[in-house]
């Protein structure tokens, strides 16, 4: 079958070095795709957003089968506008409708979904400009740190944690001003947890699900955690911290409840659920939900997957994932995240990078990249994760960054540090 794949980061790359493994697919189309993703099919120049240009596409190379890698066109209703085209209706959409996709489309629905579902999450309320006052007078009484966050998408931008009891006041009157355009017209105001975060992630089909491979993100730019945040500089898979039990807890405490919540809602969920958790006292809360996986979660992911993705996508669009036996493998994985001179602020593109085919122990997943006349260049904040499969975490930690280290472009940068904090 022929496979459009709507995307053009690290996860997307990712999933369509796996995709391209399958016997089931027979050509794959990357859309828009990027510099690295043309070894692995067919990149289409055009924005996931423009659901014509989807439906041309579709149309014109007999797709039978699209999978969605980034949150704005689900939040946008890319699958409700296949189903409600008759041309398109029979074809199989991985990833959620719009009813779903505001798990993450909005953190107040979200929030009041977790509540009404019993799920473990931090004390919030939620404030618009008509209820600023309001808003105003709880900061008062709010014990720091203060969580802010805007309601709708903003790019990874709209969280903030503040020490200052003024200083949040006048956030809040910002954001609710516009600081992140509609993204903003709410703003969640929630209690700090203290912990260690993680990440689980499921696929499903609105009936079952199966869980994948748990994973640890790195936010910050700086060694041991510091500098403004960005959208990743690396992950690890498995996750020592997280045991068995924990993993069990997750699942009967977080996974269920929502599986379950999204049936009792009448919301028809098929595709990825993120769950970004965090660990206190050995118990896991639910931070946020995201309808897509995480990147560069991913590519640490995906790789530990040993089934046939196609398939798994295939069972999850047929309802039929309580048929599946997922395989994971016991190795490792760790992502080295390369980076662009000056991100996450103003960054550099049209860098030409060498060294790709220098790495010995790991694979790269190409993000912010763009080939040009036979010649890949940067083109993105996060321009390349380095990932390396071995048999223990510390094996791959050093092998993705020692194969960082190979690869070159000016002003490139990469966190040295990985995962090193958990061994």
């Amino acid at each position: 079958m022929n496979i459009l794949l709507l995307g053009s980061g690290g996860r997307e790359s990712a999933f369509a070095w796996k995709m391209s493994q399958s016997s089931q697919c027979e050509k794959l189309f990357i859309a828009p795709g990027n510099g690295g993703t043309t070894a692995y099919g067919k990149n289409i120049n055009l924005d996931p957003n423009n659901f014509e240009a989807v439906k041309a596409v579709v149309l014109k190379e007999n797709i039978g089968l699209v999978v969605v890698g980034p949150e704005e066109p689900l939040v946008n209703g890319i699958h409700d506008f296949f189903l409600q085209d008759e041309n398109l209706a029979g074809i199989p959409v991985i990833g959620p409708k719009k009813e779903g996709a505001i798990l993450e489309g909005s953190k107040d629905f979200s929030k009041q979904f977790m509540a009404r579902h019993g799920i473990p999450t931090a004390k919030s309320r939620s404030f618009t400009n008509q209820t600023l006052d309001e808003g105003l007078k709880y900061l008062q009484t709010h014990v720091l740190p203060i969580v802010l966050k805007a309601d709708g998408l903003a790019a990874g931008k709209g969280v903030l944690i503040l020490e200052n009891i003024g200083e949040a006041q006048k956030e809040l009157q910002l954001m609710l001003g516009g600081k992140f355009g509609a993204a903003g017209s709410t703003v969640v105001i929630e209690e700090f947890l203290t912990g260690i975060e993680l990440s689980v992630f499921v696929l499903t089909d609105g009936e079952n699900y199966v869980i994948l491979p748990e994973a640890k993100d790195y936010k910050r730019i700086g060694l041991a955690d510091t500098g403004l945040n960005t959208g990743g500089m690396g992950s690890v898979s498995p996750v020592p911290f997280a045991s068995e039990a924990f993993l069990k807890e997750v699942e009967l405490d977080i996974i269920i409840p929502t599986i379950k919540g999204l049936k009792k809602d009448k919301i028809d969920y098929t595709g990825f659920i993120f769950f970004g958790l965090i660990k206190v006292n050995e118990k896991p809360y639910l931070i946020e939900y995201n309808c897509r996986m995480g990147d560069p979660e991913t590519e640490s992911v995906i790789p530990r997957i040993e089934n046939d993705l196609v398939e798994l996508f295939l069972a999850t669009a047929q309802k039929r994932l309580n048929e599946v036996k997922l395989t994971i493998s016991p190795k490792n994985a760790a992502t080295v995240m390369i980076v662009a001179g000056g991100y996450p602020g103003d960054y550099e593109k049209g860098k030409m990078i060498t060294g790709l085919d220098n790495l010995r122990e790991s694979m790269a997943f190409h993000a912010g990249t763009i080939a040009e006349g036979g010649v890949i260049k940067s083109n993105g904040g996060r321009v390349v994760a380095i990932t390396s499969l071995q048999n223990t975490q510390f094996e791959a930690l050093q092998c993705a960054t020692a194969d960082a280290a190979r690869v070159y472009f000016d002003g490139k940068y990469f966190r040295e540090d990985i995962g090193f904090d958990l061994i």
